[in-house]
């Protein structure tokens, strides 16, 4: 009867997110997608143990089962969150199947530098978009048509830089062969640039 409730209170947690969520996205602002999911599962996980806490039905689990009932709730969230939305909403990978269906079930191969750089830029406002996620997050800041890294964005880079060299594989698949290409993406870029700035 216990595992019962436990999937009846977690099918209710279920609904519960995905009410939240679809309210926040159809009648609320949302500055960065991933964070305001984040905060829907959050909502959705307090909502749900309020709900297990005062209906008696639910009143057979223990403190420390309604906290890994809790904690597990948010973890279910938070897959939600990475998964689902901000998945979709940021995947080149389903934007290249979603362009190939707009374009009528087929784009040439030799084409696609064309549309990522003509088109999916503009029309996922790449830019607009990532500068918005990254100043929210406090790792830019845009001051006078400049762009600079804050001291956060600055560590996080250079984690993330470290983390690519050594932890990402010396071996993957691009298009047929093998390459370490990904490891170094800047390995090739040019040094004479004329748009930095201070």
């Amino acid at each position: 009867m216990k595992y019962l409730k436990l999937i009846v209170a977690t099918a209710i947690y279920g609904v519960l997110l995905l009410a939240i969520y679809y309210a926040h996205i159809a009648y609320f602002k949302v500055n960065v997608l991933f964070y305001s999911s984040i905060i829907d599962a959050v909502i959705a996980a307090a909502v749900a143990i309020t709900l297990i806490v005062t209906i008696k039905w639910f009143r057979v689990f223990s403190l420390f089962e309604g906290l890994q009932l809790l904690c597990i709730w948010l973890l279910l969230g938070y897959s939600f969150a990475i998964s689902v939305p901000t998945v979709i909403d940021r995947s080149l990978s389903f934007y290249i199947l979603e362009k190939i269906q707009q374009r009528g079930g087929g784009i040439k191969f030799d084409a696609f530098d064309q549309v990522f750089t003509k088109e999916y830029v503009k029309e996922h406002r790449l830019v607009d978009v990532r500068l918005t996620e990254q100043q929210q997050s406090g790792t830019i800041a845009i001051k006078d048509g400049c762009v600079k890294l804050t001291e956060r964005g600055n560590t996080i880079a250079t984690a993330s830089r470290y983390f690519r060299a050594h932890f990402l594989p010396k071996q993957r698949l691009l298009l047929g062969e093998y390459s370490d290409a990904l490891t170094d993406p800047f390995r090739n870029s040019s040094t004479q640039m004329d748009y930095t700035c201070n």
